[in-house]
């Protein structure tokens, strides 16, 4: 019986192992917090990429209306050129920087032109819509997914939108 006391109390106050169990949890935890802001980071990083994409494809649009030019755009460089709604998506999946994935299930680009002409014919006509007067706007849309286990799983919607008068 006496043994079996000793053999437990010296058990019970042997402490050699807990420190390498409290190690291995505060580094656990510790690195799950540095993972997860690095990703959270990462989320800030897209929605800052998605509100100046939207305002940069407007004002690329608003400066290449109906009276710029007498081409389509074939590139996002072209620069003597009307852009259309096809023109504004190349010009934003050219200025996406690494990091941030020009699927099209992850990045969309609706261009718009609501509104009516000072002379009042309305710019959404395939004629009209890029005439100087009209109203261009664009909405950037990403779908932003963690890649983190321990965040949610659920796809981050990442929306802007832009609008800006035709002015040539």
């Amino acid at each position: 019986m006496r043994v079996l006391r000793r053999f437990f109390r010296s058990l019970s106050s042997d402490e050699s192992g807990s420190s390498l169990i409290e190690l291995a949890t505060t580094t656990s935890l510790l690195m799950m917090s540095i993972c997860g802001v690095m990703d959270c980071s990462r989320a800030l990083y897209a929605d800052h990429f998605v509100s100046d994409a939207s305002t940069e494809a407007a004002r690329y649009a608003m400066t290449r209306g109906a009276t710029w030019g007498t081409t389509v755009c074939s590139t996002p460089a072209t620069t003597s050129c009307a852009a259309t709604s096809s023109n504004v998506l190349a010009f934003v999946k050219g200025i996406a920087p690494f990091g941030v994935s020009t699927a099209s299930t992850a990045l969309t680009v609706t261009t718009t032109w609501p509104g009516t002409t000072p002379a009042g014919t309305t710019c959404s006509y395939v004629s009209v819509y890029n005439s100087v007067g009209c109203t261009v706007k664009v909405n950037v849309k990403y779908n932003f997914s963690f890649v983190l286990p321990f965040l949610p799983k659920n796809t981050l919607v990442l929306s802007s939108t832009a609008a800006f008068p035709v002015v040539q």
